[in-house]
């Protein structure tokens, strides 16, 4: 059976700042999909959240950017705008950055990933779903998990996986359609690493089988809100499908790589770098500086219905990484301003210090040392000043 996965997330509201969508915005984004899912010709769907982003889990066999099915999603977050408008909520709307939908959410501000496949008899996938950071904090976690067997042993210990992966990875700051490569592990893997080391240029976008050429695994939305509305209106909030097992890596494979708790860019005001910490599905945004989250749902799918989801960083042994994750963030914001704690001037997307630096900048002057007068026989005259200090000096 041929499904597509899609799924949809925004930030259209939250309560008391950046920290949690409202109970009736969320039951409103469900009664939506729900009254909505047979005109969209969907099989199943699942509602969640990460911090104050909202997403929808979609199946269905319409294929990719199906008309139906994205506006579906559209029209749900536009009522739960209205809901978060006449709650008084914070940031109402805030990525949905165009007026009108036209066909499709990629370039309206929600976040969209998607992958169509022939459903295997066991199908496993996860959806990792992020606030507060972009599309490059997948970077690393996936590099690992589909590149690296000191991370990943089933790299070497299956011969499902032994043919390595093709990955497909964008320049997301080249606007004017997609700037793509593709490069292939193991062969290209100093490649892959001189690229993805860049999370704020180089993005994963698609991860393909090479045992079975061009099926595919993961699918990560790219989208940069700055590049859409041309200012700063909150971070990326990438979310991820991965599907796992089998000719794939296993679900523990791809969970495990959150444990290193890599530093990505985001934080509050989206202007510094800080760890990215796993947390349970449904978890409000941190108030110590809107530390990046990332959660992660592991699904079994048969003939497009899902089942109960597995939490997969609600169990015990995150809360050790969460402990840690708070340590190493505290360590990095004791810096404040200074240094790697902040993002390079490239990415400062706020106004008030892109402005800042403009004004300033204005104010340097290029200053020209005064040349040095010579006497005739060629050395180098004392200034009148320096001679009369001299004098004075030796005078003593």
């Amino acid at each position: 059976m041929q499904v597509t996965l899609s799924v949809i997330k925004a930030d259209v509201g939250s309560v008391g700042g950046h920290t949690l969508p409202s109970a009736e915005m969320l039951e409103t984004v469900r009664q939506t999909v729900e009254s909505g899912r047979e005109t969209a010709g969907l099989l199943d769907v699942a509602v969640m959240h990460t911090g104050d982003d909202m997403a929808i889990l979609m199946s269905h066999t319409r294929g990719v950017g199906c008309a139906e099915v994205h506006g579906l999603a559209w029209t749900a977050f536009q009522r739960a705008t209205a809901v978060a408008r006449g709650q008084g909520l914070y940031g109402a709307g805030q990525d949905l950055l165009k007026d009108a939908f036209s066909g499709n959410v990629r370039g309206l501000g929600p976040a969209v990933a998607e992958i169509e496949f022939n459903e295997r008899p066991s199908e496993a996938f996860v959806l990792f779903a992020a606030d507060k950071t972009e599309p490059g904090a997948y970077n690393l976690p996936l590099y690992l998990a589909f590149a690296d067997p000191m991370h990943s042993p089933g790299l070497l210990l299956s011969p499902d996986l032994s043919e390595g992966f093709t990955f497909r990875i964008l320049d997301v700051e080249h606007t004017e359609g997609d700037r793509a490569i593709t490069l292939n592990a193991p062969e290209d893997l100093y490649d892959l690493a001189a690229l993805l080391r860049d999370t704020h240029r180089y993005v994963i976008e698609s991860i393909t089988s090479r045992r079975c050429p061009g099926e595919p695994s993961v699918s990560v939305s790219t989208t940069r809100l700055r590049n859409i509305a041309g200012k700063y209106v909150g971070k990326d909030d990438p979310v991820a499908l991965v599907r796992v097992q089998k000719i794939f890596p296993a679900t523990e494979e791809v969970g495990a790589p959150y444990a290193l708790i890599p530093f990505v860019a985001g934080d509050t005001r989206g202007s510094h770098n800080m760890p990215l910490m796993p947390v349970p599905v449904n978890t409000p945004a941190s108030a110590f500086f809107c530390v990046p989250i990332v959660s992660a749902l592991a699904f079994s799918m048969h003939g497009g219905k899902f089942g109960r989801p597995a939490d997969l960083f609600a169990e015990p042994f995150w809360e050790e990484v969460r402990r840690r994750a708070s340590a190493k963030a505290m360590e990095m914001r004791r810096q404040g301003f200074f240094g790697c704690s902040m993002l390079p001037m490239s990415e400062l997307e706020y106004g008030g210090i892109t402005e800042r630096l403009g004004r300033l900048d204005r104010q340097f002057r290029i200053e020209i040392p005064k040349r040095t007068r010579r006497h005739g026989n060629g050395r180098a005259a004392t200034p009148a000043a320096a001679v009369g200090l001299a004098g004075s000096l030796a005078g003593r």
